[in-house]
């Protein structure tokens, strides 16, 4: 099954909101093994959005449309699939006694434009809003479906989940299968990852695609075949060709997070964590403690952004900063000591680099960064040099700080 996604409303245009919706809904469609073609947002504009709605018709066979379902003059969506369609408004009862309903409870009076909210085009199946005014709904008419679902993220999720999910799941196992594997890699560029797979194919089926992320990189493989079976052994041949290439690189896999991973490995050893952080400023203890009961490994972290908290705090000698600098493996491996043993944690983790834009040299430039790790077994450290700018830098530290500690509890814990 192929599907466009309509994202509709002026504020997406003119850049006030951002569009979480297109990520959101690209990747559960995914998972049902749908494939979105294309992407179109369009402004609060009659107009433009039947014009839009009606290419959209004669591409596709499932088309999902956000926002616009509000009280207000300028959320049209309904209206407008109405007019292409051919179909009259009618007002769903049910839809219409539940506003009315939520406004009591929240001992508020309703406006009367609240009303709109409850008419959709004749033929509508209405997908009921739990937390908030504006229901959705679906309509099937010569072999399409449109999917109206309302602009707030928490209402469409849920609404997503519950209404539209089970539907298009049924939906899409009438037809062919599409299946994903997504390897995450970190330390290595994009086109090193092309160079290591180029005699795999591209754009085929099964397929191999590439998404560039700071400090990240994403190795999408993707098979389509008749039934699911089939997709997924042609999915699993490719997958068995491609990880022994990347496995080095490689800390996650589809939705694994790798703060998730190194908590489970944490929890299941028994140990706890600490980390000093320089060049990364605290990245890595947010990503460990984003993670729910992370306190019972994280132990806490230092940002030693300066050469007097790096001495003070953490230990690291006026003599190792003045001789080989705040950046360098040395530095990097006293801050790791330093915070494992002043906190009595059984890791200590460290990052110090050169993020940038500024502050390289010939010597030490933008990009570099060492990790190291300290346990009782040990300190050791990791030289990286990454390319991209800050966020690019940071975010790659923090990959590849975590990577660490995942290879380190794996291979010697």
């Amino acid at each position: 099954m192929k599907a466009e996604l309509i994202f509709t409303g002026s504020e997406l245009l003119l850049g006030q909101i951002l569009n979480t919706h297109a990520q959101y809904l690209g990747e559960r469609l995914a998972a049902l093994g749908i494939e979105v073609t294309l992407n179109t947002t369009v402004g609060d504009d009659a107009a433009c959005m039947a014009r839009v709605l009606q290419e959209a018709v004669r591409r596709t066979e499932l088309i999902i449309i956000t926002g616009g379902l509000g009280p207000t003059t300028d959320d049209i969506t309904a209206e407008t699939v109405a007019a292409v369609l051919g179909l009259p408004l009618v007002a769903d009862q049910d839809s219409l006694v539940k506003i009315e309903q939520l406004f009591e409870k929240r001992g508020q009076k309703m406006a009367r434009s609240n009303l709109k909210q409850a008419y959709f085009p004749a033929g509508s199946k209405v997908l009921p809003n739990k937390v908030g005014t504006a229901p959705g709904a679906m309509i099937e008419k010569d072999k399409i479906t449109i999917i109206m679902l309302p602009g707030p993220p928490r209402e469409l999720t849920v609404m997503f989940e519950e209404s539209v999910l089970p539907f298009l799941a049924a939906k899409a196992d009438q037809g062919a299968a599409m299946k994903y594997k997504i390897f995450k890699l970190t330390g290595i560029s994009e086109s090193a990852v092309q160079d290591l797979l180029t005699d795999l194919g591209g754009q085929g089926n099964p397929g191999i695609a590439y998404i560039a992320k700071p400090g990240e990189i994403q190795v999408r493989l993707s098979a389509r075949a008749e039934g699911g079976r089939q997709a997924e052994e042609l999915l699993a041949d490719l997958s068995r060709r491609v990880k022994p290439r990347l496995d080095k690189y490689i800390f996650a896999c589809d939705d694994e997070d790798l703060e998730e991973i190194v908590g489970k490995l944490l929890l299941a050893k028994g140990l706890s964590i600490s980390v000093a952080e320089s060049c990364t400023g605290g990245l890595v203890a947010a990503r460990l403690t984003d993670v729910p009961g992370s306190s019972a490994y994280f132990k806490g972290g230092v940002v030693s952004y300066s050469n007097e908290m790096k001495n003070k705090v953490l230990g690291v000698s006026a003599s190792v900063l003045e001789q080989f600098g705040a950046v360098s493996k040395e530095t990097a491996m006293a801050m790791a000591r330093g915070v494992r043993e002043k906190t009595c944690a059984d890791i200590g983790l460290a990052t110090t680099g050169i993020a940038g834009p500024g502050g390289g040299t010939p010597a030490k430039p933008t990009g570099l960064v060492y990790v190291s790790l300290s346990s009782v077994a040990g300190t050791i450290f990791r030289e990286y040099r990454f390319p991209g700018f800050r966020q690019a830098v940071r975010q790659g530290t923090v990959n590849n700080a975590l990577l660490m500690v995942k290879q380190y509890l794996t291979e010697n814990c």
